[in-house]
């Protein structure tokens, strides 16, 4: 008995101990903390460059439609509208029989039906000089008296009533939708009986140069693009519509006097620039310079000018008795000009395109001379 209340005792004891709750485990190892702030991995972000909108345009342009967009032609009233599906023309010049019958109302219907046949906007230009040479304002349907030559304009009140003239030519153009006036003129002629006397300002190169330059601000405000000419100067040479003429003149000569307009007219931001037909020899000996890869070099290289550089109508005797209209195109164009003045612009358009199919004409020669004409059209706000 005993013996079993000992057994009992022992077996309270043991199970007592069992049912007692197990001591916590504590963990001696110390507790991370968790950072505050989560760290941000931030993506490199390689900037690309914005696609240049001219090299993009050229891209989708065909073949056809660079070598169209090399030709500024004189308007056949006739056959325009297929003219610009034909040949993919850059643009027209106007000339008096396109004003002659029309209202500015008709007129502008007219430039507006061009517009729409062309899938890029065409340059419309016109000689608008004043006095000799009006192409639009000695209709009375456009204006009552025609614009006066800049010489006349400066004999009665300077500078002063030349600008306000020419701002009278741009408020004209604008309200046609016409973007390009061929001028101002830059030459400096001295001689009556020289061709350019009488549309020349008739003073000295430096009064020349602010003329010049306060007309292609007026223009360029006008948004009506400027064309100097007739680049290096035509002085009192003789008439290239006739034959060739032959300037003699050292380039001390030149620089000193006929290239200070030019000059100025670059520095005020001119949209683009006439060569002559004109043999200058102190840079060409040989060739006229709108045929001579010298003279552009030298407007390019020593004067700087970066727009459009065009030539005077390639159906001039100077050149057609010479070289031929398709060959002078061709010529023009490996000189460096970036718009043809064109009468025969149906033989010359084939003329350049089969020289660059034949590789004379070079596609970067090409193409060069079509993004200068787009930049300019841009500059115009015509796209």
């Amino acid at each position: 008995m005993r013996y079993f209340v000992l057994f009992l005792a022992l077996l309270l004891l043991t199970g007592c101990a069992a049912c007692a709750p197990e001591e916590t485990v504590k963990n001696t190892e110390p507790i991370q903390k968790l950072p505050t702030e989560i760290p941000v991995i931030q993506a490199t972000i390689v900037p690309t460059e914005p696609k240049d909108p001219i090299q993009e345009l050229l891209e989708q342009m065909s073949l056809e439609e660079r070598v169209g967009q090399l030709f500024l032609a004189r308007c056949d009233s006739d056959t325009a509208l297929e003219d610009i599906r034909q040949y993919h023309l850059g643009g027209f010049v106007l000339f008096g029989r396109d004003f002659d019958g029309q209202t500015p109302d008709s007129l502008r219907e007219t430039l507006a039906a061009y517009q729409a046949a062309s899938r890029l906007p065409l340059l419309i230009a016109v000689d608008e000089e004043g006095g000799t040479v009006t192409r639009i304002s000695r209709y009375p349907a456009f204006r009552e008296a025609p614009f006066p030559s800049i010489r006349d304009s400066y004999a009665r009140n300077g500078l002063e009533e030349c600008l306000a003239v020419e701002a009278a030519k741009c408020q004209l153009l604008s309200s046609l939708n016409i973007n390009v006036n061929l001028g101002p003129v830059c030459d400096i002629s001295t001689q009556p009986q020289a061709f350019l006397y009488r549309r020349s300002l008739g003073q000295d190169a430096e009064t020349t140069a602010q003329y010049v330059a306060q007309t292609v601000d007026l223009m360029n405000t006008s948004r009506i693009g400027s064309v100097l000419k007739h680049f290096p100067g035509y002085g009192n040479n003789d008439d290239t519509h006739t034959g060739i003429a032959v300037d003699s003149r050292s380039l001390e000569e030149l620089e000193a006097n006929d290239l200070i307009p030019f000059a100025a007219g670059i520095e005020a931001g001119c949209g683009a620039i006439m060569v002559s037909h004109t043999i200058v020899e102190a840079l060409d000996e040989a060739l006229p310079a709108s045929l001579s890869h010298a003279v552009h070099q030298y407007l390019r290289e020593t004067m700087g000018f970066h727009g459009v550089i065009l030539t005077d109508d390639l159906v001039m005797e100077a050149i057609t008795e010479q070289y031929g209209a398709g060959e002078a195109a061709v010529l023009a164009v490996l000189a460096g000009n970036d718009l043809l003045c064109a009468t025969d612009y149906a033989v010359q358009y084939q003329a350049v395109l089969q020289a660059v199919l034949d590789g004379r004409i070079d596609m970067v020669t090409l193409d060069n001379a079509v993004k200068a004409v787009l930049k300019w059209k841009m500059e115009l706000a015509l796209f």
